[in-house]
Parts: C-alpha cells; sequence; structure tokens
C-alpha cells in the first residue's frame, strides 16, 4: 500500500489575495472555481485555497497553535526572503539566527492569510 500527498488544503477569507501570494512564491498556475483555487507548481503538491468567511489567523506564536505549517527549502535563503516579503508575507519570527542576508537558517512567516510557512536553507 502506498499513501502519498496530493493536496494542501489552506483556508482564508480571501481567497484571491492567498492564492495571489502562494502563486507568486511558487510559481504555476491557479484554476478557479466560486469557492476554491487550485495552485498547481512544479515539484508540489496541489495548494487549494478554499474560500473560508469565518477564517481567523492563528495567533502563534504568541499564542495558540499554529494549526499546520508548510516547510519550504530554497538553495538562496535571502532571496527568498525578498520574494516572500514582496509577494505579501510577514515575518514573524527569526529563526536558527538566521539575520536578513545571511544564507544559512530559516526564517518563519504568516501568508496574508496569516497561515505560518517557513523558508529554510537547503
Amino acid at each position: 500500500m502506498n499513501i502519498s500527498l496530493s493536496a494542501v488544503i489552506i483556508d482564508a477569507a480571501e481567497p484571491e489575495a492567498e492564492s495571489a501570494f502562494w502563486h507568486r512564491l511558487l510559481g504555476g498556475t491557479i484554476a478557479k472555481t466560486a469557492t476554491h483555487h487550485f495552485l498547481r507548481a512544479d515539484g508540489f503538491p496541489v495548494f487549494v485555497i478554499q474560500r473560508a468567511p469565518g477564517q481567523v489567523p492563528p495567533a502563534w506564536p504568541q499564542g495558540d497553535s499554529q494549526q499546520m505549517h508548510v516547510d519550504l527549502t530554497t538553495d538562496d535563503l535571502a532571496t527568498a526572503d525578498r520574494l516572500a516579503i514582496e509577494a505579501g508575507a510577514r515575518r514573524l519570527q527569526p529563526t536558527d539566527d538566521a539575520g536578513p542576508a545571511s544564507q544559512k537558517g530559516g526564517r518563519v512567516y504568516a501568508s496574508p492569510a496569516g497561515h505560518p510557512f517557513c523558508l529554510r536553507s537547503a
């Protein structure tokens, strides 16, 4: 028996902003319905951004659980950091003492809908 990851489902009160963010960060193509945006990018499972009018971002790291998060690796942390911020991410905290120009360690961000994700050096 094989089990594989086919999709990552992300709730968002504003699916347009959330899917635009992930599209800018990962590339690929987006197909949209009234309630779901489907991002297909090489090397990733499908990212499905689903309309969730009552979605409240997690208060992590200051409070509640982060619910879930995505870890992404990169061979150029400084450039990926700039891209993430320009695309609409908000840095939550540095990890592993990664400075803005560092190529080591990792950083923790929130997407426009408040979902945590990490960028880490490959």
